[in-house]
């Protein structure tokens, strides 16, 4: 039975509602007023196919849902856009946030059509799932992480080794990564979603390790709070015990503990300054003693940097790390971070061209490059239009005419 006018409005009417946006609101990002959504959602007023597509984008759906027979199903609690708004309805009034996740949300959905209509199937690369009990205070909320880190690295593998493109390794179980533009409280996102799949975002703003390490904790969110559908993570809620965990996950993850103390024993450095064995030989025991040479154990700024760079993280993150693993003491963490603070950290890892990345893998050109390439691949065998590569293409900038060119350029005309 053809869906009729106001029951399609019902339906933009739900949808709405379940992100939490007023008519008000959901007009202005569509560039129509409240008065013409309440009489769309009323089904006083028809909606034309251009403002259904805008509507759908805003309230991050596809515009075929809304002429699905099990419409119904599509808004339960799975909706990963939904799930945001639910835990969080003040999203709705963050202008730059809301367009955010909205690009995140269309962006997904083009990706796994086109991956639908190429017959990638998805499902054969799936994360694990670790099923935890809420962590009971934030003790238990880091050692949860710090698990899951060690299991995961075994799961996959990966030894103490430093972790080199953490985005591949991701997308090699089934998770979608890109980088967006996001507000500077927030490192990135992750949206689990029946209809998208699993789609991690970093804050594309961010320095190039910084979004390496909120890849490492978004993919904690995956691996543990999948059955949230949809997770934040603002510099304001760092003390929840979730995002507690995600953080622990992503230090273990990055700098497995054994892997940073054999990279620091092979400097020379980590033991103590008195070290005793003993040779046993049944019946009696023959006592052995070093000593270190005073303060030779120690260490130094130059020794963080260098661990920073084999594992691909930030100084700072390092400097944590060996505190937290008890490689150095209370006293000699603050001298080493006053001495990064004071800008001796870029200077050393200058001199040791172990500097940060000013120009590190760019997440957007990935995502773009895999993007694209799905889109000819499927205007190749016919299974969209011209118009509609056009389309998908100024999803991620680029012009009509490069896209032109390209397909003039290899034959696809």
């Amino acid at each position: 039975m053809p869906l009729t006018q106001a029951a399609l409005g019902q339906r933009i009417r739900s949808a709405r509602e379940r992100c939490h946006l007023t008519q008000e609101r959901l007009g202005e990002s569509i560039g129509l007023s409240r008065v013409a959504i309440n009489q769309i959602e009323s089904g006083a007023r028809a909606v034309s196919s251009l403002e259904l597509d805008r509507l759908a984008f805003a309230v991050g759906r596809d515009i075929r849902e809304f002429f699905a027979d099990d419409f119904t199903e599509h808004v339960a609690d799975q909706d990963a856009l939904s799930a945001l708004f639910r835990a969080t309805p003040q999203l709705a009034d963050q202008g730059e946030l809301l367009s955010a996740l909205q690009e995140s949300m269309a962006l997904g959905h083009q990706v796994s059509q086109l991956e639908q209509m190429l017959g990638i199937d998805r499902a054969q690369l799936r994360a694990a799932i670790y099923e935890l009990p809420a962590p009971t205070g934030r003790w238990d909320a880091v050692r949860q992480g710090q698990r899951v880190a060690a299991d995961e690295r075994q799961r996959l593998g990966l030894g103490i080794a430093p972790i080199g493109d953490l985005a591949d390794v991701l997308e090699g179980q089934g998770v979608r990564t890109g980088a967006v533009p996001l507000p500077e409280n927030i490192s990135g996102l992750t949206l689990c979603d029946p209809r998208i799949g699993v789609f991690v975002v970093a804050n594309l703003d961010h320095a190039p390790l910084r979004r390496r390490f909120s890849y490492a904790h978004e993919y904690a969110h995956v691996l543990v709070d999948r059955n949230r559908r949809g997770t934040l993570s603002r510099s304001e809620n760092r003390q929840e015990l979730i995002e507690v965990r995600a953080n622990a996950f992503a230090a273990d993850f990055l700098m497995p503990e054994d892997g940073v103390e054999q990279f620091v024993r092979a400097l020379g450095k980590g033991a103590g300054s008195r070290n005793q064995a003993w040779a046993f030989d049944g019946d009696a025991a023959i006592q052995a003693e070093q000593r270190s040479s005073p303060g030779s154990q120690e260490l130094q700024l130059y020794d963080v940097a260098r661990l920073a760079h084999h594992f691909g993280v930030s100084r700072l993150s390092a400097l944590y790390r060996v505190k937290n693993l008890r490689l150095v003491g209370e006293a000699d963490f603050n001298r080493l971070k006053a001495q990064e603070e004071s800008g001796g950290g870029p200077a050393i890892a200058e001199f040791l061209r172990a500097s940060e990345p000013l120009h590190g893998r760019d997440e957007r050109e990935d995502f773009r490059r895999r993007f694209l390439g799905l889109g000819l691949e499927a205007f190749r065998r016919d299974e969209i239009t011209k118009s509609k590569l056009f389309e998908l293409a100024a999803m991620v900038g680029v012009t009509r005419s490069s896209v032109q060119n390209t397909l003039t350029s290899v034959g696809m005309e």
